[in-house]
């Protein structure tokens, strides 16, 4: 497995991993044949929109964002970025030394273990680049079917359940939003996005559904 990393310049000959003009291959790709990299936000944004399952990235402060390729199309992508609201204050002393895993996504047709490798690569990446974080945190989402395994088999700690939480599901889009995306704002006290406005003007005008949200497993894995 290649642990180099590249520059943001070179990813811009990173070809869309959605099976286009690219035809997905009938075996399963090896991980020793697959290329980790730190890379632009703009270059996984539309990948994890089209292949995670929340088919979203808002209310996410992207922070750092890792991608892998095969032969240089896009397979797979990883986003970390700040905890929502305060919730950092569980993990750490200042936010600034605190991360969440985001997004994490690969296609179907990566071999097995790839996502532990990722998350491997991506840790040994943080404690060599960003001496100021000190815990990665990671949720796992039962309602999806997912218990936390590649987090377990990447060494995080398991610390229970989440707390509970709500959903609104807009009946015109069809789209769920977690109650952390109608209080995210351009930047700390400033105004909320375009997005949530729109989300906040329809929840004032009730057309939004409150969903009761199942509590997710919660992983911890500290840096230092």
């Amino acid at each position: 497995m290649t642990t180099g990393g590249s520059s943001t310049a070179e990813h811009s000959a990173i070809q869309p991993g959605d099976g286009g003009s690219n035809p997905t291959p009938p075996l399963k790709l090896k991980p020793k044949k697959l290329w980790f990299a730190l890379c632009a936000y703009h270059d996984v944004k539309q990948f994890i929109e089209q292949h995670h399952y929340t088919h979203s990235l808002n209310g996410v402060t992207a922070t750092h964002c890792f991608c892998v390729t095969h032969g240089g199309r896009l397979v797979g992508a990883m986003v970390y970025g700040r905890m929502a609201t305060t919730a950092w204050k569980k993990f750490g002393k200042k936010e600034s030394e605190v991360l969440e895993l985001r997004r994490l996504v690969f296609l179907d047709e990566v071999g097995k273990n790839s996502e532990s490798r990722f998350i491997a690569w991506t840790l040994r990446w943080m404690k060599k680049n960003e001496p100021g974080i000190e815990v990665i945190v990671s949720y796992a989402d039962p309602a999806h079917g997912h218990e936390g395994g590649i987090y377990r088999a990447s060494n995080f700690e398991y610390q229970g359940l989440s707390g509970r939480d709500v959903a609104y599901l807009d009946p015109e889009t069809g789209k769920r939003h977690h109650s952390r995306s109608l209080r995210v704002r351009t930047r700390r006290g400033g105004e909320y996005k375009p997005f949530v406005k729109r989300l906040r003007r329809k929840q004032a005008l009730g057309l939004l559904v409150k969903v009761e949200l199942p509590r997710k497993h919660r992983y911890v894995y500290r840096l230092k």
